[in-house]
Parts: C-alpha cells; sequence; structure tokens
C-alpha cells in the first residue's frame, strides 16, 4: 500500500516538475534555434509539444523513484551491546 500511495505522489510531482521543466527547454529551444513567431508557432511548439513529453517524462520518472524508494528494505539495526 505504501508503495502504491508514494508512487501516486511522485506521479503527481513528477507532472508538476515534468511540466516547468518541459516549458523551460521549450523556451530555451526557441531562443537557441530562433524559432519563427509568426501567428504562434513558437508557442504551439512550447507548450503542444515540450511540455507534454516533459510531463510524461516527469511522471514516470517521479513514480518509479518513489515507488522503488518505498519498496526498498530498511537498513538493519545494529545489535544491541549492553
Amino acid at each position: 500500500m505504501k508503495v502504491v500511495l508514494l508512487g501516486l505522489v511522485g506521479l503527481f510531482i513528477g507532472l508538476i516538475v515534468g511540466g516547468a521543466v518541459g516549458v523551460g527547454a521549450g523556451l530555451a529551444w526557441i531562443t537557441v534555434f530562433h524559432t519563427n513567431s509568426f501567428e504562434g508557432y513558437s508557442g504551439y511548439l512550447v507548450f503542444l509539444t515540450f511540455m507534454p513529453i516533459g510531463m510524461i517524462l516527469g511522471a514516470l520518472i517521479g513514480a518509479i523513484g518513489l515507488g522503488y524508494l518505498a519498496a526498498r528494505k530498511p537498513a538493519p539495526l545494529p545489535p544491541d551491546t549492553n
């Protein structure tokens, strides 16, 4: 149960962070490659290409990463020497 809940939390956080990173990457792309802005083409490129790709990758990485961390067994405690 803990793995599923943390996986869903990772999915949600990954969506948000991945979308922001995708928008940043898209803005960097149109700046570096001087993308044409005629009739909002550069905006379509950022918000319909880079943002969804960033959201998908972020969601996958977040869900798998937090699910993996939740599934790990805790480190064993050292023996009591008293």
